[in-house]
Order: C-alpha cells, then sequence, then structure tokens
C-alpha cells in the first residue's frame, strides 16, 4: 500500500556506511517515516493489523532502533509483533504484488542468487519461509567489491552504481583481474579486489593519472570479472539441482551487466528468469512487509523478549 524509504547520504563523504551516524539517522527518521508510509496507504495507526521488523543481519545500532520501535508500536496498539529475517526478505521480494502492475511469481523450488554490499549467497528456495544456503562467499560480497574497487578509483561511495554507469562506455575485455574460485558452490571476492588494487599501483607508476583515463575501460573490465565469478555458481547450482526456475536478488540485483548475463544466458538454456525491478533490489520497506505478512499467516509472532542479532542466519 505504500514503500516510504529515507536515505543516508551522510555517509558518501566518509567512503562508507559508518555505524554510529546511521544508527543517529535512522532515530531522526523513524517516526516521519511511518507517519507518511500510513498517511501514503490511506490508513491510520488504528488499521494495522500487525507490526513486522528486521531483527538482523544488519548493524546493531540500526537494528535497536527499529526494533525498539516496533516493540513500542505493538505495545501501544496490542498487535502482533513479527521479525523477519533481512535476507530471506530480499528473496521474498519476488511476491510483491503490485496494484495495475502484471508479475509472474517464482514456483518452488527456485534458486536465488541474493547479492548485496553484505552478502553474496547461492539460495534453494523450498518454500516462502523455508530456504536452504547452498553457496556462499567466503570472504567479501561482491557488492563489497564493488564499493572497495570504485574507492581505489576515487569513485563516490557506493560505487557500485558509479562502475555500473562508467562500465557502460568501456570494454570489458580490455583488462583480465583475477576471477578466483573457492571450491563447490562457493565465492571469493577479495582476491579479485587484490589484484584490481595491484593493477592499479603498477599502472600508476608507469602512466600519469592512468585511472582518469582509462576509468570507462576499468570499471567494465571489473564488472565484467565480478559477473562471471557470480554465473559460474549460478550455473553450476541449475546443473547440480536441476532446477531451471532462477531469481536474483539484494542490491547488486540492480546491476545492468548482472542482469543481462542472467537473463541472455537463462533464454539459451530453458531457464525461466525473475528479476526485480530495480526499486526493489535494494534495501526497502516492503520487502520486509512480505516476508512480515507470510509469517503472520503462519501465526509466527515474537515476544517483547525479541532482541537483534547481527549476524542472524537464515531459519533462526
Amino acid at each position: 500500500m505504500s514503500n516510504i524509504i529515507a536515505g543516508q547520504d551522510v555517509h558518501m563523504k566518509y567512503g562508507g556506511v559508518v555505524p554510529e551516524l546511521a544508527s543517529r539517522a535512522h532515530q531522526q527518521n523513524i517516526v516521519p517515516v511511518v507517519e507518511m508510509a500510513l498517511r501514503e496507504a490511506g490508513i491510520s495507526k488504528a488499521d494495522v493489523t500487525a507490526v513486522g521488523f528486521t531483527r538482523g543481519p544488519g548493524l546493531m545500532g540500526s537494528l535497536l532502533v527499529g526494533t525498539s520501535f516496533a516493540k513500542g508500536f505493538s505495545l501501544a496498539m496490542n498487535i502482533p509483533l513479527i521479525e523477519v529475517n533481512h535476507l530471506q526478505a530480499h528473496i521474498l521480494v519476488h511476491f510483491i504484488g503490485e496494484a495495475g502492475v502484471e508479475k509472474s511469481f517464482p514456483p518452488f523450488p527456485f534458486i536465488c542468487l541474493l547479492v548485496s554490499g553484505g552478502h553474496t549467497q547461492l539460495v534453494l528456495v523450498k518454500d516462502y519461509l523455508d530456504m536452504e544456503i547452498i553457496g556462499q562467499t567466503i570472504d567479501d560480497a561482491a557488492g563489497e567489491a564493488f564499493d572497495k574497487c570504485g574507492r581505489i578509483m576515487g569513485l563516490p561511495y557506493p560505487g557500485g552504481p558509479w562502475i555500473d554507469r562508467y562500465a557502460r562506455e568501456g570494454n570489458p575485455a580490455a583488462y583480465k583481474f583475477s576471477r578466483p574460485s573457492a571450491g563447490g558452490m562457493n565465492y571469493s571476492f577479495s582476491g579479485l579486489k587484490t589484484s584490481f588494487l595491484y593493477f592499479l599501483r603498477d599502472a600508476e607508476k608507469s602512466q600519469q593519472e592512468f585511472v582518469k583515463k582509462n576509468r570507462e575501460d576499468l570499471c567494465a573490465s571489473l564488472q565484467q570479472a565480478i559477473t562471471d565469478v557470480l554465473m559460474e555458481n549460478l550455473i553450476k547450482a541449475s546443473e547440480k539441482t536441476g532446477i531451471k526456475e532462477v531469481a536474483l536478488a539484494g542490491g547488486v540485483a540492480a546491476n545492468s551487466v548482472l542482469r543481462n548475463a542472467v537473463s541472455e544466458y537463462g533464454s539459451g538454456h530453458g531457464w525461466r528468469v525473475y528479476i526485480p525491478r530495480p526499486a526493489f533490489t535494494t534495501d526497502n520497506a516492503a520487502m520486509i512487509a512480505i516476508t512480515a505478512y507470510h509469517k503472520f499467516l503462519k501465526e509466527d509472532f515474537a515476544g517483547q523478549d525479541s532482541v537483534p542479532e547481527a549476524r542472524l542466519k537464515f531459519g533462526v
């Protein structure tokens, strides 16, 4: 009915999220955001039948703000409290219905490549609330690699969208960067990030303003390397499980090259591909709401003793 988001531009000048500033911004924004959400939905607090909140994973300070507000709202309105796993919510974004928008929902089971700034996972989705991680990064997440490499090139934070933008004018085959493998269906991006750093360091020694002069090609080549690594294990997961229902989720799912790679491979190999529109790839309220809705149907409610957990896992 409404999906209100308050961004936090304060982190841009620091080149990354500052936890203390994030939690303070949450405190400042949460009441106005809730009021705006109710107003846009055309309802009052009395019409709300349950309140869902992110228990984790995430930054502890920010989680504390959301958890505390949700508990207070639940108590004040005498309605159920529902805790949500942030990662499950990214995946369940595929089941959000929008008025006037035709959309096909993935049937179970399906494979979801969940790629964000903090997580890179291959998830076997058996039901709305029954998911199994079959592959994940052993070090950096793909989004983290984008952002850190962007910072090395002097791009604003977050670096991922800027890399995607500049890459459109570049040659993805201009440079070759490491494509590390972690074995099985796991990922590793620290080696790619390190090889990129060393490459730029050496190139800057031999050519002044190398990054500035070759920015588009660097972005395109880096983006292609990360996409290749992601695609290799996604293909492997489909072949191993025999599942051809394949979905993307998380902030990096907004990346144009990754979206195209999944769509193109899928069309040639019998996949049915599900990619959320960009507004539903990044953190948003609707994904928490749809997850809380399915837990509401099962009367899976939390108590006032619920506490946030920064490293919350699936099924906890």
